[in-house]
């Protein structure tokens, strides 16, 4: 079966916009996200998943995509991928419970291995149809720090010539929060084929944190 075109996307779904609710407190968008049929995303996916946190969090953290746990729970960051993240905020000194954490796209895509659902990256469209949903946490949220986890995250909120590997734990220009960074998506850390390569990559994440830790203590 051939794919659609991005015409007939365009038509067919017409991005997150017009399923927004008219007055966008967190409140009234967690539950007006369950009914966004702004890309093809929901026909496969259990749930969206919102962000979650404290109203007025001074640190907002961006992911990618839900997983198949997060699907499921319909809370963001639950999985192991979360579990990674959990660890390595504890040992930066940063409480989850203080962090909004969210993903730039709110439903789970996936492609069938065997049994299981494993993630599946979202496309450029996808992103672009279901980024105003993050951009109107982040207006409500207002964070003073906002970071960034992996490259799908990065490249949508601060233009697609931003690199990870490069510029991680590193301050970016950014007109939505006075102090914006990105690092490695925890589920980077659980990617990696050796023991070794994991320790070296969670210390890079952990490193980056710290930084952000740092930030908003100063």
């Amino acid at each position: 079966m051939p794919r659609p075109t991005a015409e007939e996307l365009a038509t067919d779904y017409p991005g997150a916009e017009r399923f927004m609710p008219a007055r966008r407190t967190l409140a009234a968008m967690r539950e007006a996200v369950q009914g966004c049929r702004g890309c093809p995303l929901y026909r496969d996916a259990t749930q969206a998943v919102f962000g979650e946190g404290p109203p007025q969090a001074r640190l907002m953290l961006v992911g990618e995509v839900p997983g198949d746990e997060e699907d499921l729970q319909g809370r963001p960051f639950v999985g192991p991928a979360g579990k990674v993240l959990d660890q390595a905020l504890a040992e930066a000194g940063i409480a989850r419970e203080d962090a909004y954490l969210t993903n730039v796209v709110k439903h789970f895509k996936w492609e069938p291995s065997g049994k299981r659902r494993l993630h599946k990256k979202p496309n450029r469209w996808e992103v672009s149809a279901c980024v105003p949903w993050l951009d109107a946490e982040i207006a409500r949220v207002a964070p003073e720090v906002l970071v960034a986890m992996g490259a799908t995250a990065a490249q949508a909120l601060f233009g697609p010539e931003h690199r990870v590997s490069v510029q991680h734990g590193e301050p970016v220009p950014f007109d939505r929060a006075p102090y914006a960074t990105s690092t490695l998506h925890p589920s980077a850390v659980l990617r990696r084929p050796t023991e070794e390569d994991r320790v070296a990559e969670y210390q890079r994440l952990v490193e980056d944190l710290r930084k952000v830790a740092a930030v908003l203590a100063g």
